[in-house]
């Protein structure tokens, strides 16, 4: 093998010239003196498409590339100026480096893979980067990549949901395709103006092909995905619309916990036990301990109200299992009793929750008949928050974004020289 071609392949480059290399005892790093092949030359760094020579730019640049055992090893390289039509005076593209980046193709594929998969702390120790630079990096691989990789041709079901991701309500909307599992976008915020952001991106076009949609009531997600998408039927997300009714069963516990006390401030036997009753309450009949089997027969008998309230929400949620189950005609019968029931409970927590689920009427037949739930995109949400406790948390929301887009989106790349096995 020639000289040359070794040393394309210790540097991990293609297209490339390497014209000399060196070692740097002061900074103790080994230095390649490189240039792009003559078919790979005077291109524009934005397009990749030729353009006529404009100046010298800041003359010769140092890209990093992987290091080669102990040592740092970078590319030395003149990086001059082309005049685009399109971009105007532009540095000339290098076939070993994105555009605007410091380091090698191969050096931000293995940070942005060691991202996915450890700390950013790890990743920042072992690849000798700072610590903002493992966002930047991040941020970057995810862009290339979801400029080669089309993600959206073939959307026809998705979720929408938004997550928090910082203290001081920071939140992102996110979008997952049903039928791969895949997150195919994110933004910062959760209102109206993000989520057109999406549709917007998507063309209208596209969007005329999506047929369903779940999410959770929001009003901002029901008013965009009505406009956008015409042709779309949306679904309540049956674990929001359960969650709806646990929140109205706790409202009615309070009421007689603070009933209990006798006054702001109080403490009874009567209002400790029922603070302490909420888990046997909250969790599912099939799941409860002796312990909480027990409590639930003493709410039976001490309160009715919440134990009525108890009954009701169990009453919701077995709606939801019989559609699972495929009964699908049974499962309507049964949202239609409980709407008459709630309707009349007396309880004012279960008489508003369901004027709520009225009006989401048309939404929860859609989840019964389609058997569409927002489970793929709260899993999605979880898998989020478990990588941004991984890298620390991210400053930049784009940072948590890409690794986000790497990690579940399916666009990570493999590492450097090695088949691509997620």
């Amino acid at each position: 093998m020639r000289f040359a071609r070794v040393w394309q392949r210790l540097l991990g480059v293609e297209r490339t010239v390497v014209e000399r290399a060196e070692f740097d005892g002061e900074t103790d790093t080994l230095v390649a003196h490189v240039r792009p092949r003559k078919r790979a030359w005077q291109r524009c760094g934005r397009c990749r498409r030729r353009a006529a020579w404009y100046d010298r730019g800041e003359g010769r640049r140092r890209w990093r590339a992987l290091d080669l055992g102990v040592v740092q090893a970078v590319l030395e390289a003149d990086a001059p100026r082309v005049d685009c039509p399109e971009h105007g005076p532009t540095v000339v593209a290098v076939p070993w480096a994105r555009h605007g980046a410091g380091h090698t193709y191969a050096f931000d594929d293995q940070v942005a893979w060691l991202a996915v998969r450890t700390s950013k702390t790890a990743v920042e120790q072992l690849m000798r980067i700072a610590w903002r630079t493992v966002g930047a990096i991040v941020a970057r691989v995810a862009a290339d990549a979801r400029a080669r990789v089309d993600r959206w041709a073939d959307l026809r079901r998705i979720g929408i949901d938004e997550i928090s991701y910082k203290r001081g309500h920071r939140y992102l909307t996110i979008v997952v395709d049903h039928d791969t599992g895949y997150l195919v976008w994110a933004a910062p915020g959760r209102d109206k103006p993000t989520l057109r952001k999406f549709f917007d991106a998507l063309g209208a076009e596209r969007c005329a092909r999506i047929t369903h949609v779940s999410a959770d009531g929001a009003e901002w997600i029901a008013d965009v995905v009505a406009k956008r998408c015409p042709n779309a039927v949306r679904g309540a997300d049956p674990f929001h619309v359960v969650a709806w009714a646990t929140e109205a069963l706790d409202a009615v516990r309070r009421d007689a916990w603070n009933a209990a006390r006798g006054g702001k401030g109080g403490v009874t036997e009567q209002s400790k036990a029922l603070k302490k009753a909420r888990w046997a309450l909250w969790r599912n009949p099939d799941d409860l301990s002796e312990a909480q089997q027990a409590k639930l027969s003493w709410i039976a008998k001490t309160h009715p109200r919440v134990h009525r309230a108890w009954a009701l929400k169990e009453g919701l949620r077995l709606v939801f299992t019989l559609a699972r189950s495929g009964a699908k005609s049974a499962a309507k019968d049964a949202l239609e009793k409980w709407l008459s029931w709630a309707r009349r409970c007396r309880l004012p927590a279960f008489v508003d929750l369901q004027r709520r689920i009225v009006a989401h009427r048309d939404a929860i037949p859609v989840n019964i008949d389609h058997d569409l739930s927002n489970g793929l995109v709260e899993s999605v949400n979880t898998k989020l928050r478990l990588l941004t406790r991984m890298a620390f948390g991210y400053a930049d929301p784009h940072a948590l974004i890409g690794l986000g887009l790497l990690a579940l989106g399916g666009l990570c790349p493999p590492l450097p020289g090695r088949a691509n096995r997620r």
